[in-house]
């Protein structure tokens, strides 16, 4: 999972704790990362991202299979990593 986003965006602000916890939880089971848009342009028109914070899912073959635009609550990316196969 990525999450594409800014550290002075406001939503980004407010997920960076949760995005931090994830890393923790899920170290070894799957891979959680955060991208600045701000300061590194490149995904931006690669993932096509209108909008930040935007989260992309990947499967373990790196294909996308699910995105959010917006904050994301903690419960929902749990849930979204369990619907994957990720415990």
């Amino acid at each position: 999972m990525i999450d594409l986003g800014a550290k002075k965006c406001i939503p980004c602000k407010m997920m960076a704790p949760i995005m931090e916890k994830m890393e923790k939880v899920y170290k070894g089971k799957a891979v959680i990362a955060f991208i600045d848009v701000w300061e590194h342009r490149e995904p931006i028109y690669r993932f096509g991202i209108r909008a930040i914070p935007t989260q992309i899912f990947f499967d373990k073959n790196g294909k996308e299979v699910y995105r959010h635009v917006g904050f994301l609550a903690e419960k929902d990316i749990v849930a979204q990593l369990e619907k994957m196969g990720v415990k």
